[in-house]
């Protein structure tokens, strides 16, 4: 079986989260649009995935807010400033597939912005109403198994992420990086590199991947 300690003449796969990394937090974004900030909570915040999770279904339904509400406002966000020309570079150089913790529901509506680029995202749970009732996960610690999946198909990765979710990807990877982290997580994983711009994640990168050729 592969590990991460692969040898260097593996081909190379770039593994990164989507929000805060291309897209700004979805959430965030609707909290910020229907005045209710008790959604503006992430897994910046709350470690839990499903308790966080659960406490935004019951605000959505609380304030009847619909999944066409929801992708309304997502049909609006750009990607965060500099983002695609990054991914316009990555592109030229290495595989990337986006491993979000959101769902395919929230993200078609961005998928030409992000370049129509391979996504694998969980799904929600939505009534005849267009209420949200659940989510269902594409299947559980996606993340992680994600790579390691990569690593037992003959890859070396570089996993990018930015918050607790994605810690168990970033230390299942052959090599990390942090981009634009809260301080609570990088305080709590001192040891992973963080960045705090494109250029410098791009740096990563090519570094990343001219390891391919230097073994």
């Amino acid at each position: 079986m592969t590990t991460p300690n692969m040898l260097n003449d593996a081909p190379p796969l770039l593994a990164a989260d989507l929000e805060g990394v291309f897209l700004p937090e979805i959430w965030i974004a609707v909290a910020d649009a229907s005045g209710i900030p008790e959604l503006r909570l992430t897994t910046r915040d709350v470690a839990d995935y499903d308790e966080l999770m659960q406490m935004r279904l019951g605000i959505l339904r609380k304030h009847g807010l619909r999944l066409q509400d929801i992708q309304s406002v997502i049909a609006g966000l750009d990607l965060l400033p500099g983002a695609s020309d990054f991914l316009d570079e990555v592109r030229r150089i290495v595989p990337l597939i986006i491993i979000t913790d959101s769902f395919y529901e929230f993200v078609n509506p961005v998928l030409p912005k992000l370049g129509l680029a391979t996504v694998f995202a969980h799904a929600l749970e939505v009534d005849a109403a267009g209420m949200v009732t659940g989510y269902r996960l594409r299947v559980p610690h996606a993340k992680r198994r994600s790579l390691a999946a990569f690593h037992d198909l003959g890859f070396r990765t570089l996993a990018v992420g930015d918050s607790y979710n994605d810690i168990a990807m970033l230390m299942q990877a052959t090599q990390r990086v942090l981009y634009r982290p809260p301080a609570n997580v990088c305080a709590d994983f001192p040891d992973i590199p963080a960045v705090r711009a494109y250029d410098e994640l791009l740096r990563h990168v090519h570094a990343f991947v001219r390891a391919n050729h230097s073994a």
